[in-house]
């Protein structure tokens, strides 16, 4: 499905005007299309807040898709995607790089090896920061002075000041109220431009099952659909987690379901990744009244 057809003019324009013209060496790092948005508008604030040169946080649940629209964001713009993944043991070096011992001429030497952050604003690159509330508050600072209007970091390991490249880009994603994340501070978050991404539901949904799961029976699409929309529904009302309402693992449970009966195809793909037993109750009742007890 091409996501821009619809798109004015003038916001095709900014799209072609950003594009890279030249192959690179990162050429293999320019992410895959396939995020389809719930409306246009969110596209289109994307692609001008991009073009504007603006940091973008997107913001939503588990399995609604962040990664894979940050991935296709690339694909739009032909730029390559460094991705940082935190966690609670994310330090300065995964993001700026480390030293290691070399030889060179027979001599031993001391290297800088560079990380995503240094290579994405070097290259005038895309730099991914997936959950960045799930890094600890002591190493976010690092990056503040490339949120913000100077575009620079001194790299502490050398000592050098690095400028972003024109082209460089930050892209977060954020889980708010995620099991091992903290508040984002709130100097960090007036850095970004804030979308928010929510669960597929209706066509958008029934498309993206029929162009990325091997699935093809309109019948089981449309259960699975619907499957989708309880799950969401349970989550708003507290029966069960966000993991139980992922779109991730509801394409997971389609694949599987062209082989498999739906049902245990759906234990697999989401029913046995939960832990209270109440939430599975949930699950497996909604599947019975969709699939049959």
């Amino acid at each position: 499905m091409d996501i821009t057809k619809d798109l004015p003019q003038n916001i095709t324009k900014l799209i072609d005007q950003y594009k890279l013209t030249n192959e690179t060496d990162f050429d293999h790092l320019v992410g895959n299309g396939g995020y389809i948005p719930q409306n246009q508008d969110v596209l289109i604030d994307l692609i001008v807040a991009i073009a504007q040169g603006k940091n973008i946080l997107l913001k939503g649940p588990t399995g609604s898709g962040k990664t894979k629209l940050a991935e296709t964001l690339s694909a739009l713009f032909n730029q390559p995607l460094f991705s940082v993944n935190c966690s609670v043991d994310l330090d300065v070096e995964s993001f700026v790089g480390f030293k290691t011992i070399d030889y060179k001429d027979g001599k031993q030497v001391i290297d800088f090896v560079p990380g995503p952050l240094v290579q994405a604003m070097k290259n005038g690159h895309f730099l991914y920061i997936d959950e960045i509330n799930m890094a600890k508050p002591e190493t976010l600072p690092v990056i503040n002075g490339v949120l913000d209007y100077r575009r620079q970091i001194t790299n502490p390991l050398t000592n050098e000041v690095i400028k972003a490249k024109e082209g460089f880009n930050v892209i977060a994603a954020i889980n708010e109220g995620y099991i091992g994340t903290t508040r984002l501070n709130e100097a960090l978050k007036n850095r970004f431009i804030v979308i928010d991404v929510s669960y597929l539901q209706g066509e958008q949904l029934k498309s993206l099952i029929k162009d990325h799961t091997n699935l093809n029976d309109d019948k089981l699409i449309n259960q699975f659909a619907q499957l989708s929309q309880d799950l969401i529904s349970a989550t708003e009302q507290g029966k069960v987690s966000e993991d139980a309402a992922s779109i991730r693992a509801l394409l997971d449970a389609c694949d599987l379901s062209e082989m498999i009966p739906p049902k245990r195809a759906i234990k697999r793909a989401i029913t046995d990744k939960l832990e209270d037993d109440r939430e599975k109750d949930v699950v497996r009742n909604l599947a019975d009244m969709l699939f049959g007890s």
